[in-house]
């Protein structure tokens, strides 16, 4: 029921017009000599219309009257007098929601807009009645007031329910004012602080010094936060979640404004930034934001990440190329440390990633040769059928004496107390070739040059993990460069990790620095061959013939080249990483995928050539890579990862431009 507001009224006041207009006009033709019995027979049918309206008019009000009052008979005189003078509002409805009843409290706080009868709740305040009548009740807001509302269904009178409103407004502000003051600890570093600063001119070292902190001061200006450096290149920062917020939303402006600063006009600086969000106490949320920033050191810097509940990460930034360090003081001492993890196992595994290439294969090849001249029981676990570098296993059970692989099953026979796992090129642990000999492992080195994903080896004695690398075969040489047995590796050893060297890095045009031509020399010292390790990357005409066709597909959408394979075939892996290598080769072209779907999943490979980070649109699809190399899987069909991609892209240029 909706009273006289309702739509009924409409309808009577708009007939009571047109009655009354009938019943003048009708005195004019009776007052008119000419006038037939016609128009008095009129004058006689808009009288008794007028007569009939004003009855209905009576008869509407009293149903009105007596609707409410059946309805506030079935609340007793003593139910009435006791909630009439109860202090919180209270209101009394029926199944439909109308209001038959309400006390004092209710008209003089609540509600102040005349009479609430027959009207409808929902019509004043937005409430989920569901939620109201549950245990927990729900919180409505009404004329900028917050109330707290309960209700009950009152027993012996139908379909009646009562409802209670408690003002919880300044509880309500006092939580919200909590948890905007919430404090969050951030924690800025600049990333290769000594190497940028290293040769610099004491007065450049003076500006850039001060356009840092003159960044920091901009960075907390017109919050409540402040600041302290702890080091030349740390600052902390504590700051309240009302500021933070808006700074996550613009996505860390700061970082863009390090990138303007440059040193000696050689390179420009960037910031690594970790946020402790979701912390119960300071303490906590220092011990979050040093987690993020070391999250962002491993994935190579230049990016800020938000330590959020339950572990996960919230990445901004992230689009500068990584710059390599060209100290190895960082690896003689993972060296040494190594060594002396390695001389306390008894056996010694090692494990690459699952589809393993040469990358991954190589640079196990080089840690078990390695283990094995310092005299320990290694080998390499792989599943051949499923390896993506058949020729090089074939090619090193050629060429020495030593049979380094062996079957996952193999694996965890050999697995005991004191056998170590290391584990090459990845980090994930659902992406090792095998996750049972991982699980059985007690003693576990990891050595990736992937950047950090969220998802790691948790239980890791030694964590090695180099994002500027080229490659694990790189990190892998310098290794065996400072364990002092270089003497005694094998030449055909030496051209399985210079073949994943030239893989990962395009045959050394691909994130190829200093020390990874230092790596190849190294190597080459040792006898590889570089012929030798070209065959290695052989193909035959059918793998050849379906990456052209994978190639022909191709289209253009925003900058980038992507291309589907139709067909699946036996080296379908190879052939969509070799056409997503060579589509970067077409001119305006910045990253290219290919996706192919095999099994009810889509594989995606992505490419570029440093300015479109393809690591971010495969993170956004739940896979992970490098900032020019990375893949995800997808278990879906090949169009709809086709638009997943598509959006991924979208989303990555609006963050980014």
């Amino acid at each position: 029921m909706k009273g006289l507001k309702g739509f009924d009224v409409i309808i009577k006041v708009t007939t009571g017009i047109i009655a009354l207009i009938a019943l003048i006009a009708s005195f004019f033709v009776f007052d008119n000599p000419s006038t037939s019995g016609r128009g008095k027979l009129l004058l006689i049918l808009a009288v008794i219309f007028t007569v009939v309206f004003v009855l209905e008019i009576l008869l509407f009000n009293g149903r009105l009257v007596r609707e409410v009052s059946k309805m506030s008979s079935r609340i007793s005189k003593t139910e009435r007098e006791s909630l009439l003078h109860f202090p919180a509002p209270v209101i009394v409805i029926d199944d439909r929601g109308t209001i038959i009843w309400y006390n004092r409290s209710f008209g003089q706080n609540v509600f102040t807009d005349g009479e609430a009868y027959g009207l409808n709740i929902l019509d004043i305040v937005e409430m989920d009645l569901r939620k109201v009548f549950s245990q927990e009740g729900e919180i409505v807001c009404l004329k900028n007031r917050f109330y707290q509302t309960r209700g009950i269904h009152t027993e012996g009178s139908g379909e009646l329910s009562m409802i209670y409103f408690n003002d919880n407004t300044e509880f309500v502000e006092l939580e919200y004012e909590h948890k905007e003051s919430h404090k969050n600890v951030i924690i800025i570093s600049v990333d290769n602080y000594e190497d940028l600063m290293e040769g610099a001119r004491e007065s450049d070292k003076a500006h850039a010094l001060v356009q840092i902190e003159k960044l920091i001061e901009n960075f907390t200006e017109g919050t409540t936060a402040f600041y302290k450096k702890v080091g030349s290149d740390k600052f902390y920062v504590v700051m309240e979640d009302r500021h933070l917020r808006p700074i996550i939303e613009n996505r860390f402006k700061i970082l863009e404004y390090a990138r303007t600063i440059r040193v000696d006009e050689r390179q420009n600086l960037t910031l690594s930034i970790g946020v402790g969000s979701y912390a119960d106490n300071l303490a906590e949320s220092e011990y979050y934001a040093r987690q993020a920033l070391d999250m962002c050191l491993g994935r190579g810097g230049d990016q800020a990440a938000v330590r959020k509940d339950n572990n996960n990460y919230e990445f901004f930034g992230g689009v500068s190329k990584g710059v390599e360090k060209s100290t190895k003081v960082k690896t003689r001492m993972i060296a040494g440390s190594m060594i002396d993890l390695m001389q306390q196992a008894e056996k010694i595994l090692v494990m690459g990633h699952r589809f393993s290439d040469l990358d991954a294969v190589g640079s196990a090849v080089g840690m078990c040769s390695a283990a094995r001249k310092m005299g320990k029981e290694s080998y390499v676990v792989v599943n051949r059928d499923q390896s993506l570098a058949k020729l090089l296993i074939n090619y090193l059970d050629e060429h020495d004496i030593n049979n380094y692989f062996i079957t996952p099953a193999d694996g965890i026979e050999k697995m005991n107390e004191r056998t170590m796992l290391i584990v090459v090129d990845t980090h994930n642990p659902d992406l090792v070739e095998s996750k049972e000999v991982l699980a059985r492992a007690r003693s576990i080195i990891v050595i990736d040059h992937h950047r950090m994903m969220v998802k790691s080896i948790e239980n890791a004695v030694m964590f090695y993990q180099e994002p500027t690398a080229s490659s694990a075969c790189e990190m892998v040489a310098e290794l065996i460069e400072y364990f002092g047995i270089s003497s005694k590796i094998p030449s055909s050893v030496a051209e399985a990790m210079l073949s994943g060297i030239m893989l990962d890095t395009k045959n050394f045009i691909m994130k190829t620095g200093v020390r990874t031509f230092e790596a190849a020399a190294f190597l080459k010292k040792l006898g590889a061959d570089t012929v030798t390790v070209k065959k290695m990357f052989a193909n035959s005409i059918e793998t050849y013939q379906y990456k052209s066709q994978i190639i022909n597909s191709a289209q253009i959408y925003r900058k980038c080249a992507i291309a589907c394979a139709e067909l699946v075939f036996d080296n379908i892996r190879i052939a969509s990483s070799q056409a997503a290598d060579d589509l970067l080769g077409i001119v305006g072209v910045n990253a290219s995928f290919v996706l192919y779907e095999q099994n009810g999943i889509v594989n995606i490979s992505g490419r570029s050539m440093g300015e479109f980070n393809v690591q971010i649109v495969m993170e956004s699809l739940g896979g992970g890579g490098h900032q020019t190399m990375a893949a995800t899987q997808i278990q879906t069909d090949l169009n709809s990862a086709g638009r997943m991609l598509k959006n991924a892209i979208d989303e990555y240029i609006r963050n980014n431009g």
